[in-house]
Formats: C-alpha cells, structure tokens, sequence
C-alpha cells in the first residue's frame, strides 16, 4: 500500500473480509421447540472460541455468549460446535465473527430474540467486546 493510500485512511484490509457475510460453514442443525409459545431462554457459553487475526496470523482467543428465545426450532448442541470450530483456522476480525455467528443462527432457528457477544482476550492492551441483538418482528 502506497503512503497516499495510507493518508487518505485506506486500509490495507480494505475489501480483504467481502466474503465473510457469504461464508459457508458447517450447518447449525435444529430440534422442534415443543415448548412453541411459551418464552423462556437458552443460554450458551463458549469459553475456548478460537480464530486467526487475518492481520498478524496469530490465534485470537475469547468467550463467545449466545442468549436466545426460540420459537419453533432450538439449536442442536453438537452441531454448534462442529460450527464454532470451523472458525479455529478462519482469519476473520472479532466484528465478523459475531455478526456471521447471529446471522447465521438466525437463518438456522428463525428465533424469537437472539443476542451474540464475543468476549476477546486482551491483545496488544486492547479488550474487544462485541455485542449484536436481533428481536424478530
């Protein structure tokens, strides 16, 4: 990248992570809700999330926290994890990774609320928490 692209504010990930939103990963599999209308919610903790930071290469490590409330379908656990650690070897920036996990759980379940939060470690003296909500209508 050229100084005059660095001065202007172009970054050289510019464009690098465009195919995140379309990123085909394991299916998140389902189960039937025979709890249908009754609001109650599911809360899961995954405290040994793995991914690569596409700028230096190395691991990045945090907890990632999914809250939701079902409507028809609940998320099948063993499938969420063959999902989540699809994720070990994917240079991806902590902003897409929450954003295609809620995306991606939401084309799953179709659920009635969903909350995704990635809790990073501490890096270079930096904590990155990321939080994305979605209420169905």
């Amino acid at each position: 990248m050229s100084h005059q692209q660095e001065s202007i504010g172009i970054s050289a990930y510019e464009g690098r992570q465009d195919h995140i939103p379309s990123l085909k990963l394991p299916e998140i599999e389902s189960f039937a809700n025979v709890y249908e209308g009754k609001d109650y919610t599911i809360d899961f903790t995954i405290p040994e999330f793995t991914a690569v930071c596409p700028k230096t290469g190395l691991p990045d490590f945090g907890v990632i926290e999914i809250s939701y409330i079902p409507k028809a379908k609940c998320i099948e656990l063993k499938s969420l994890k063959e999902y989540i650690l699809a994720y070990r070897n994917l240079g991806i920036f902590h902003e897409n990774v929450v954003n295609h996990i809620l995306e991606d759980l939401i084309q799953s379940v179709d659920p009635k609320y969903i909350k995704v939060k990635g809790d990073y470690n501490l890096r270079g003296g930096i904590k990155t928490i990321v939080t994305r909500e979605y209420t169905s209508k």
